[in-house]
């Protein structure tokens, strides 16, 4: 079939006022010459008029067109994570965003003249297929890998319909009438402040996205994308629609991503074969939640996109508490045994537990009396770990962002914690923000000065951001021993996994005190079987294995790029890790 060459549209300019030094029919009196100044100056109001009303409406489509890219493009990386991990998504990113919008801004010409249609009745049609592409290429993410497979998938999906959208973006402005602006800025002008609009856009709705993340269902990643994909309808309506019937299909029987009952069945229907099951799931501002049980292990676990927050023995049954999958949560709750002068009982004390999973620890200080106040940015992670892991409901919940909420209670709260866990990990790396010096110096203030803290850092210790971490907490702490979950594995190992990703527990005091554990009795078990087994600590690890301060700094506030860089290594290590520990098509069909 030839392809209808369609005109290129001529920019719109406004109209030229008469030059003529005078009428043909000069006016023969004063009121005639009124009149013909009054009737002059209407004709001239009302072409002035549908010329704004004109270039208004272009500017506006633009904008509304460039805005919806953006969201689409958040929505797309919000999308890739529970597959991926929310850091390997993020890689390349912007990356296939910069290639579909050159694409599309330098082809709107030929797009134009090769096309039977309007370019951008394309658009619901390359939108109303992405869930459907996502589905399918999320089952070969095991072959595409964490490295490429985020690119590759959106390069099928998002760079299509950000490469027409841009396209659709250059048709409308090109009806923009900048003649009254030197050619130099006139030529480049469009381009310019309608990318400048596009990173705006990106930016602002990505934070808005994330904060509203599962407060209904229009507001889940599946749904968002069906909510795009209408507004892409509405502005490019056309009888191409008729194809899009397969994916409409696909999205509301088949699309287990949905977070509907029947997808939920759908979902555990495909998995069950494999022995697995989801409990529960939804999503929320930290990710794609759910709890999985796996019959044929015997477990329980907590999933937050591609990474587990914990997860409990379901065949060991529970007395008291219940047993850990992980034994890191165990040998947190140690921080009790800790000896320090003047220290308190348990049904005096008071402890501030950051960050919260499935509540191993916080349950074990709770049932020891404690008096614990739990700090944890995610309402879904907290409803699971009261409902499907056993939370005991006796704590101080405040859902909240740690660093705000340090900020403004830390004044208050002066040396007021005899114990703080500092747990906090998703996606494969931790939020930078929690390591700086300036909030440690937050939780210093915060503990008594005979007070114990522990924190949890999930890293590498062949990367230098393990090194960083460490050198910040003893610049903050006076004194700090430091253990290892797992016992370090052997040179050659390390070699050949690429790497040496291990949890890392750093006790500390505010005082120049040695660190002493004291012996554990019968009831610091809580009659739990993992407890006589890895409550204490047993891989030291000495400071010679960590890089100095000189070598490679602390991580200050202004300098949280010095971490974040190595971020990228780390979570694509910790994506591999976890398709050990649960079978891809698990991840793949959340």
């Amino acid at each position: 079939m030839t392809a209808k060459k369609r005109k290129t549209p001529e920019k719109k300019v406004p109209p030229k006022r008469n030059t003529q030094t005078g009428p043909t029919n000069p006016p023969r009196t004063k009121e005639d010459f009124e009149q013909e100044l009054k009737s002059l100056a209407g004709q001239a109001n009302t072409d002035s008029y549908q010329w704004t009303k004109q270039q208004v409406a272009i500017y506006g489509k633009a904008t509304a067109l460039i805005a919806l890219t953006a969201i689409y493009a958040n929505v797309s990386v919000l999308t890739m994570s529970p597959v991926y991990g929310q850091i390997p998504a993020n890689r390349l990113h912007h990356y296939v965003v910069w290639a579909g919008l050159f694409v599309g801004w330098a082809g709107n010409l030929a797009l134009r003249r090769i096309l039977p249609w309007k370019t951008i009745t394309l658009l619901p049609l390359i939108a109303l297929h992405i869930p459907v592409l996502q589905f399918y290429l999320f089952g070969l993410s095991d072959s595409l890998g964490p490295e490429y497979g985020p690119a590759v998938t959106e390069a099928l999906t998002l760079l299509p319909l950000v490469a027409v959208s841009s396209s659709c973006i250059a048709d409308i402005l090109d009806q923009a009438d900048l003649g009254a602006l030197p050619s130099a800025i006139a030529n480049p002008a469009p381009g310019l402040v309608a990318y400048m609009v596009f990173r705006y856009s990106e930016t602002t709705f990505f934070a808005q996205l994330i904060e509203q993340m599962g407060s209904s269902i229009m507001q889940t990643r599946m749904m968002l994308e069906m909510v795009l994909t209408a507004t892409y309808t509405v502005m490019g309506r056309s009888r191409l629609l008729k194809y899009a019937f397969p994916g409409v299909m696909h999205f509301f029987f088949w699309n287990t991503h949905r977070m509907t009952q029947s997808a939920f069945n759908d979902l555990n229907a495909n998995i069950n074969a494999s022995e697995w099951s989801v409990v529960d799931r939804w999503e929320s501002n930290t990710g794609y939640v759910s709890v999985l049980d796996s019959h044929a292990n015997g477990y329980r676990v907590l999933r937050c996109d591609h990474s587990l927050l914990g997860g409990e023995w379901t065949k060991l049954g529970r007395e008291i508490v219940a047993e850990p999958v992980y034994s890191v949560f165990t040998q947190l709750e140690a921080v009790r045994l800790i000896e320090v002068p003047g220290k308190v009982p348990d049904s005096e004390a008071h402890a501030l537990n950051i960050g919260l999973g499935i509540g191993t620890t916080p349950s074990a200080l709770i049932a020891h009396g404690i008096d614990t106040t739990i700090v944890e940015i995610d309402p879904v992670v907290h409803k699971f770990a009261t409902q499907y892991f056993g939370l005991p409901t006796n704590h101080t919940a405040v859902i909240e962002d740690v660093v705000s909420w340090s900020r403004t209670n830390a004044p208050t709260l002066y040396e007021h914690y005899d114990y703080i866990v500092h747990d906090v990990f998703t996606g494969g790396a931790e939020p930078v923000d929690l390591f700086t010096d300036t909030f440690l110096r937050g939780l210093h203030h915060m503990l008594k000065p005979n007070g114990v803290i522990v924190i949890n850092y999930a890293g590498d210790f062949t990367l230098p951001s393990l090194s960083i971490v460490v050198n910040t907490i003893r610049d903050i702490f006076s004194s700090c021993r430091i253990f290892r979950e797992n016992k370090a594995p052997a040179a050659d190992k390390v070699e050949s996994d690429g790497g040496d990703f291990d949890n890392v527990m750093m006790f500390c005091l505010k005082t120049d005190d040695a660190i002493i554990f004291r012996q554990p009795v019968e009831a610091d078990f809580l009659k739990s079987i993992s407890r006589k087994r890895y409550l204490l600590p047993k891989h030291e690890v000495p400071l010679s294995a960590f890089s100095s301060r000189e070598e490679v700094g602390i991580l200050r506030s202004n300098e949280t790029e010095k971490l974040a860089k190595w971020h990228d290594q780390s979570a694509i290590k910790h994506w591999k890790v976890m398709r050990t520990v649960v079978p891809a098509e698990i991840w793949n069909q959340w």
